[in-house]
Formats: structure tokens, C-alpha cells, sequence
């Protein structure tokens, strides 16, 4: 009785360690790479690279927190949010991170054999980009710019995947995930901005201050104008255009309340919105490339 109830209990750590009970990130992540293949497919992505891509995002998303908790275990101590993960808080050794990460990464490189050769050899980036993602906050102001490269080279692979080249538009659509993620996630950083204060992490909430919301919705419209241009080009009909209004509309209310100034909770509350709006953006994407 006594072993199963610890072998329980590691499951619910390694659990809480992969953050199987929130994939807002995941879903951050995966839906510009869907952004991508739809394009670059004109709507009719094959079914077997969907597959191959919600796989990959899964697993380099969970392989990305399980290294960011690795790096930052004795930073999370001094957090209030963070403290009660299990790396922070010495329930799971930091080994079992290493081996988890490792065993994430070959499952993650199994799936690359079904892709072509350029989209394999831009893999090993986004390696590099989500263990250097968590080291970005000690030493640039702007971490949330390298998530949003971090976050933004799925793009740059399901483009590759179909078409095998490289091109202006799937570049776009990269610069206007960056733009995304400096938003959403400069509104995430609100959450700790006191204990990074305190113990001198660096973020776009605290780099900008009371001129944060500014942040917020300059790194908005540009995401917007850089999709539009990439969708014009691209000859998307016109349900795009009606679900980026609505995105639009949504971002600049939440560059106004974080300029009337939120709490934690609220912060929280405003970033799991974009996993909705990505989807939103998507499907108009999606129906957009069919009725064109």
C-alpha cells in the first residue's frame, strides 16, 4: 500500500513538473506553428505533418519547463508562485529533471524522421533556443523577446516541412510571434514583478515600468500589421480579417487594463486569453484559405 501511494505520488510530481494541468504554453506554442502549415498549404495542411507538429510542440514545450525548473530551481525558492514546484521545493531531485528532459528530446528527434532534410537541420535550434530561453533573464532586460524566438522557430519548421524553402512570409509570420509573445508574456511577468525585483531578475514588466501597457500594445499592433501583410500577400479570404478584428479588439482592451493596473490573479487570467485568440486566429485562417 505504502509503495503505491509513493509511486503515486512521484506520477504527480513528474506531473507537475511536465505542467500536464496547464497547456496554455503549449497551446502558445502550437498554434502559429498551425498558422504556418496552413499557409504554407493553402488551407489543406496533411494530416500525417499536423500530427508530426502537435507531437513536437507537446513534448519541446514540456522538454522547455522541465530545463527552465532545472536552471531556475534556486531562484523559484524565493518566488511566491514558484516555490511549491517540485525542483524548488527538493520533492524531486535535480536528476530526474536531466533524465526527463533527455528522454523529451529523443522522443521529440523520432518524430524528425518523417521530415525532410532542411526541416531536420533547423531542429537542433530550437534546442538550443529552449535550453537558453530560462539563462536569458539573468543577462538581458528582454528575456521575453528570446521566448518568442524560442516560440516562433516551430514556424520557421512547419513552413519548411511542407514547402522545403524558406521565404519572406513564414519570416513574417516569426516576427509577428515574437511581437505575440513579448505581449502576452510581458503580461505574464506582471505576476512576479516584486520578487524578480527583489532578487534581480530581469523582464519587459520590469524594463518598461509604469510605461508597461505601452509595451503591451505597441508589441500587439505590430503582431497584427505583420499578419495582415503576410495574409494579404498570401490572398486569405475574408474570416481572417473578421477573427483578427476581434483579436485586435481584445488586445487593446488588455493593454488598458494592465494601464489601469491588475493583480496577479488578473494578470494570469488575461495570458491564458491567448490561447483562445490564437485558435480564434487560426480558424480564421483555416476558413479563409478555403474560401479563397
Amino acid at each position: 500500500m505504502h509503495a503505491s501511494r509513493s509511486h503515486g505520488h512521484h506520477w504527480l510530481l513528474l506531473t507537475d513538473l511536465l505542467r500536464l494541468r496547464n497547456q496554455t504554453g503549449s497551446l502558445l506554442l502550437l498554434f502559429p506553428t498551425l498558422w504556418a502549415l496552413v499557409i504554407a498549404s493553402n488551407g489543406r495542411p496533411p494530416m500525417s505533418l499536423v500530427v508530426v507538429f502537435v507531437a513536437g510542440v507537446f513534448l519541446m514545450r514540456s522538454a522547455g519547463v522541465v530545463i527552465n525548473d532545472w536552471w531556475d530551481r534556486d531562484l523559484d525558492r524565493n518566488v511566491t508562485r514558484t516555490r511549491s514546484r517540485p525542483l524548488a521545493s527538493g520533492a524531486l531531485p535535480p536528476h530526474v529533471a536531466i533524465i526527463v528532459f533527455v528522454v523529451l528530446l529523443i522522443l521529440a528527434a523520432g518524430l524528425l524522421t518523417s521530415l525532410n532534410f532542411l526541416t531536420v537541420m533547423l531542429a537542433p535550434i530550437a534546442v538550443l533556443l529552449a535550453i537558453a530561453y530560462p539563462l536569458a533573464k539573468r543577462v538581458t532586460a528582454l528575456p521575453q523577446v528570446v521566448l518568442g524566438i524560442a516560440f516562433g522557430w516551430g514556424v520557421i519548421m512547419a513552413w519548411t516541412a511542407v514547402r522545403n524553402d524558406l521565404c519572406w512570409i513564414p519570416i513574417g509570420i516569426f516576427l509577428a510571434t515574437v511581437c505575440w509573445a513579448v505581449g502576452y508574456d510581458t503580461i505574464y511577468a506582471l505576476q512576479d514583478i516584486g520578487d524578480d525585483m527583489r532578487i534581480g531578475i530581469r523582464s519587459t514588466a520590469l524594463l518598461f515600468g509604469r510605461h508597461v501597457w505601452v509595451a503591451v500594445a505597441l508589441s500587439f499592433a505590430v503582431m497584427i500589421v505583420i499578419l495582415s501583410v503576410v495574409v494579404i500577400t498570401s490572398e486569405i479570404g475574408w474570416p481572417f480579417y473578421a477573427t483578427l478584428l476581434i483579436a485586435a479588439s481584445v488586445f487593446g482592451h488588455q493593454a488598458w487594463r494592465v494601464k489601469q493596473g491588475i493583480s496577479q490573479t488578473e494578470a494570469f487570467g488575461l495570458f491564458k486569453q491567448h490561447a483562445w485568440l490564437g485558435a480564434l486566429i487560426l480558424a480564421g485562417m483555416w476558413i479563409g484559405a478555403w474560401l479563397r
